[in-house]
Formats: structure tokens, C-alpha cells, sequence
């Protein structure tokens, strides 16, 4: 009896010996083909590297679904390889259906395995940081491409990838993570720039002009409140960032709140008194405000900054004929008689005459701007310019 049990033993241990050597065979031939496919790949045989890496993805996924081999930092690390192999080559040569062979999800299968592999043990912790480092290589050319044919969406999945593979080896991917965001918002994707930017703001990543960014693409989103409080936590950390004083202005331009973002542009200002496009945006705001006489200020000095800034000079113009226009109105209203009267259209007139050079200087950067010449035509006719009307009223009516 003890032989027949003692033979049995021997019987049993020798089919667990079978079975996991069995499959430790499997997971080395998997590795062999692994190896062939790299191979063929270096000679420029992708045909012969799609078969081997056809042939060591059946051999791994034996391997992966056994329990002697499924723990194994080996063929955790070569399922790894393998899988992400799938797309790789698949971009390489332009084979969508060759990626497909290793399922929708074969980085994600082949990101989960890297990161399991690095975990179990550290027997294979060089080969697998290695491949995630080469894999991140060679998908980094390919984001290159795609951006510049202006392929957004694909490009922002690939930097996806590659935030993934660093994820495996618990390293932060910032700049893939600061790409993701561009190539979002360049699709118009605002939630998802969102999310990505202020991921990098969270890591400190392209401060202080992330910030700025983070929030300019939350209210692009629709989301007011979470780009005003972020700027306003970002500028108690960096006060004197010109961006983000813009970035607050453009939050209560967007609540409507005209007062509050002339006091932003205040600060603005005195932290970058050269910045021609502060003094304009503060000019239209204070036409906002109805206190025509500090936006003509600030119309002004955005000119006297640069001379030859047509927006400026286009809104200065006609802010100072809307106040003409405005005066005349008021003067057409009064009872006959009023001595208010004659102030009142001398006054307009007055405004007239400063619209002039704005609007004359505009013209000449645009000549066939018809409402422009329109305009011209009437402020001359109305300051009794008659030559000067009728030349303007002659190039508007030219223009079809």
C-alpha cells in the first residue's frame, strides 16, 4: 500500500513538474518569437515581424492565462512588449487591421501588464523600464506627425498613451500631460484641456502661465466660477503675472461685471504701463462705463504706444462719434429756445473734430472700408467740410 501511495506521489509531482515546466517552455517561446519579430523588424521585413509577433502573442496569452506563469514578471513583462508591439508596427506600416489583431484595447492591456511586471518584482524591472522608455520614444514620432498634419484628436490619444506608460513606472509624464491639453483645446475639447491643464497646475508644471491657460479654457467651457477662483488663487502666488491680471479681467467681462474688471485692468496696467493692448482692452471697458473721457484717454494712449494700431484707431474713432452723436440727440430734444441748445452741438462738434484723426488715419491702412469712408463722409458734411464729404462720399460709393 505505502509503494502504491508513494507512487502516486511521484505520479502527481511529476505532472506538476510537467505542467509548469510546460508552460515556463511556453513563456520562453514567446520570448523567442518576441525576439525573431525584433529581428526581422531590424533586416526591414515587416511582413516576417508581423508573423513572429503574431506567433508570440499566441504563445504569451497561453503563458498570461496559466496559473504557474500568469504571476511571472516575465511574461507580465513580454506580454507588455508584445501587445504594445501591435500598435507600433501597426502605425509603422500603415496596417489598421494589424493593430486590431491585438484588440481595441491592447495598450491598455499591454500598460496594465508593464505596470503589474514593475510591481511583482524586480527581476525584470530594467527590461520593463527600458520598453516603456523605447515605447514612449517611438510614439513621441509619431505625436510629432500628427500634430503637424494638424491631426489633434489622434495626437492627443497617443500623448494619452504615453502618460500612461510613465504611469506604469509611477512617473508623471508632464509635458505629454501640457501636449494632451494643447491638442484638446485645439479641437475644442475644453473639458479635457481642462482636465490636462489643471493636472499641470496641480504638479506645478509651466507655472505661472498655466494658470492662465487653465482658466481661459474652464470659461471657454462654461465654467465662470472654477477659471475665477483658480486665477485668483494663482495670482496670490504670482501677483504681478500680467496674464493672469487679463485672465480676471476677462472672468468679470464675462459675468458682465464691467466695474471689476476695470479695476483688474487698473493693476494690469501699472504692471506693464507699455502693454498697447491693456490700454485698449481698458479703453472698451470704460465706454462699457459710460466715462467717455478716461476711454479716450486710454484709446489714446494705446495709439501713442503704436502709432500705426488700426484697432485702436478704429475704436477711438468711433467711440468719439457715438458721444457726438449722443450730444447731437440730446440737443434736438431740448424746447426752442433752450441756450442749451448751441452748447450742446458745439460740443458734438468738438468730438467730431477729435474723431478726424483716428478715423483718417485708419483709413489709410484700409482704404475700402466702406463704413468707414460713410462715416468720414458725415462727420465732414456736418463740420461743413464740404470737399473733404464729398471725396470720402465718392471712394464709399465706388465700393460695391
Amino acid at each position: 500500500m505505502k509503494s502504491k501511495i508513494l507512487s502516486l506521489t511521484l505520479v502527481a509531482g511529476s505532472l506538476i513538474y510537467t505542467s509548469v515546466f510546460s508552460q515556463k517552455s511556453v513563456e520562453t517561446t514567446a520570448a523567442l518569437d518576441f525576439r525573431q519579430y525584433g529581428e526581422a523588424l531590424m533586416k526591414g521585413d515587416a511582413e516576417l515581424a508581423k508573423k513572429k509577433l503574431i506567433k508570440a502573442k499566441e504563445s504569451i496569452d497561453i503563458a498570461a492565462a496559466h496559473a504557474d506563469t500568469k504571476e511571472s514578471a516575465k511574461t507580465l513583462y513580454y506580454k507588455g512588449e508584445i501587445y504594445s508591439n501591435f500598435l507600433t508596427l501597426g502605425m509603422m506600416s500603415a496596417d489598421t487591421n494589424f493593430i486590431k489583431l491585438a484588440g481595441d484595447d491592447a495598450m491598455e492591456v499591454s500598460i496594465a501588464s508593464f505596470k503589474k511586471g514593475y510591481a511583482v518584482s524586480d527581476k525584470f524591472d530594467g527590461e520593463i523600464k527600458d520598453a516603456v522608455l523605447n515605447k514612449k520614444m517611438e510614439l513621441e514620432k509619431f505625436t510629432g506627425i500628427l500634430y503637424e498634419q494638424k491631426e489633434f484628436k489622434g495626437a492627443l490619444e497617443i500623448y494619452d498613451v504615453q502618460v500612461q506608460l510613465s504611469a506604469a513606472l509611477n512617473m508623471v509624464d508632464s509635458l505629454s500631460i501640457f501636449n494632451g491639453g494643447i491638442c484638446a483645446e485645439k479641437i475644442e475639447n475644453y473639458s479635457a484641456a481642462a482636465e490636462r491643464y489643471l493636472k499641470c497646475v496641480e504638479i506645478g508644471y509651466k507655472v505661472p502661465e498655466i494658470y492662465t491657460m487653465a482658466s481661459n479654457v474652464l470659461r471657454r467651457d462654461k465654467k465662470g466660477q472654477e477659471a475665477k477662483d483658480l486665477i485668483t488663487r494663482g495670482r496670490k502666488l504670482y501677483p504681478t503675472d500680467k496674464g493672469m491680471l487679463l485672465e480676471l479681467v476677462n472672468t468679470s467681462i464675462d459675468e458682465g461685471n464691467s466695474a471689476e474688471a476695470e479695476k483688474h485692468l487698473q493693476e494690469a496696467i501699472a504692471a506693464d504701463p507699455a502693454n498697447k493692448q491693456l490700454w485698449y482692452v481698458i479703453g472698451t471697458i470704460y465706454i462699457d462705463l459710460k466715462q467717455n473721457d478716461k476711454a479716450e484717454a486710454a484709446l489714446n494712449k494705446a495709439i501713442e504706444i503704436d502709432p500705426n494700431y488700426a484697432d485702436a484707431q478704429y475704436q477711438l474713432g468711433a467711440h468719439l462719434v457715438g458721444v457726438a452723436g449722443g450730444l447731437k440727440q440730446q440737443a434736438s430734444q431740448l424746447k426752442f429756445g433752450d441756450t442749451n441748445y448751441d452748447v450742446l452741438l458745439a460740443q458734438g462738434d468738438e468730438y467730431y473734430k477729435r474723431a478726424l484723426a483716428p478715423l483718417d488715419a485708419y483709413i489709410l491702412k484700409y482704404p475700402n472700408d466702406k463704413d468707414v469712408l460713410t462715416i468720414l463722409f458725415q462727420i465732414n458734411k456736418s463740420l461743413k467740410n464740404t470737399e473733404k464729404a464729398l471725396e470720402y462720399k465718392k471712394r464709399a460709393d465706388a465700393i460695391k
